[in-house]
């Protein structure tokens, strides 16, 4: 499989949590700012050329839980997949099998970074909701019956959009999907020194039935690195098989 390479860059809090009141903290403004200039600053470390999430994260950041337009009448569009703008420098992927997010655009900004929108759906999607993402110049991908075929996926990011580094940036449950089928390459810790102590906030991997299990991972250091308000960057490579 020809596929791009893949860091997960995520930022967390000492117990792990990727969300929660820790997030407000002062502390997490300094990492926070952190987090955005490692991948999206002037400079970026890792160079990619699009990030990914699946629905839920893309709807508490993005979409805001709205309901797509849909025209249930509208004409059949053509078989297979949609690339709408094939020289995007950024792409904003999201993994979203039936086809629920309610985008208003095609274009997506976050902070300072604009990316075109790439839906990633399975054969499940309603001829009307590939129709809507016609409408507003999103492209899409169609990989899997029924679920995402992960692999599948990654290669039509590289062959399609030429995305030779991805930035896996979910929740809980894809990011470990990811590490458990080998298809991670490097996991990029943003460590905030705050915490909160919940028991039922999201932390970084989640396992899943049907997706994932409990097996564990190993990864080897890379790197260790001081950044601002006490914070530490840590680096390491997944061992994948």
């Amino acid at each position: 499989m020809s596929k791009p390479f893949v860091f997960c860059h995520m930022e967390t809090s000492l117990d792990g949590k990727i969300m929660g009141p820790w997030m407000s903290s002062e502390t997490a403004a300094a990492s926070g700012g952190c987090f955005y200039e490692i991948a999206f600053g002037e400079t970026p470390h890792y160079q990619h050329q699009g990030w990914l999430s699946g629905r839920v994260t893309t709807d508490d950041n993005f979409t805001d839980y709205r309901t797509p337009e849909l025209d249930e009448n509208a004409a059949p569009v053509p078989a297979g997949d949609f690339v709408a703008d094939p020289d995007a420098a950024m792409h904003y992927v999201s993994i979203d099998p039936s086809g629920r997010l309610g985008w208003d655009s095609a274009t997506l900004t976050y902070r300072t970074t604009q990316a075109h929108v790439v839906e990633v759906l399975s054969e499940r999607a309603s001829n009307a909701y590939k129709a809507f993402l016609r409408g507003l110049g999103i492209s899409y991908i169609i990989c899997g019956e029924t679920e995402i075929d992960f692999s599948l996926m990654l290669e039509k990011l590289r062959g399609f959009f030429g995305i030779e580094s991805l930035m896996l940036g979910g929740g809980g449950v894809l990011n470990w999907s990811f590490i458990q089928q080998g298809l991670c390459d490097e996991l990029s810790i943003v460590l905030c020194p705050a915490a909160n102590g919940s028991t039922t906030t999201p932390a970084l991997f989640a396992q899943k039935d049907d997706l994932s299990t409990i097996d564990p991972v190993g990864f080897k250091l890379i790197d260790v690195e001081r950044l601002r308000g006490d914070a530490l960057w840590l680096r390491y490579a997944v061992k994948n098989g």
